[in-house]
């Protein structure tokens, strides 16, 4: 499976809830696919992975930057994945 077919399931699953899953321009090397925009002011970011990928050690890095700011930061890397996230949000 691909990670497109990963990331769509996502952005499918977001905008259900009435949210936005906004793709990030690699301006900052390892910054998350996605900044996702829910009802009630949410705000998190997504790594989408394809069932077999791996996050890299710089990718770490800034998800970790991000959460010593506050922010979510979640790694999803299948659909099963994206399926439990949706019935959990």
């Amino acid at each position: 499976m691909r990670e497109r077919r990963v990331e769509a399931a996502f952005t499918s699953a977001v905008k259900a809830k009435g949210g936005w899953a906004l793709k990030l321009l690699p301006s900052v090397s390892g910054l998350p696919d996605r900044l996702v925009l829910l009802p009630g002011g949410v705000v998190l970011f997504v790594e989408l992975k394809s069932p077999t990928g791996t996050v890299e050690p710089h990718q770490t890095v800034v998800h970790r930057r991000l959460r010593t700011l506050g922010f979510t930061v979640l790694v999803l890397g299948n659909l099963e994945a994206v399926a439990q996230w949706a019935d959990s949000t």
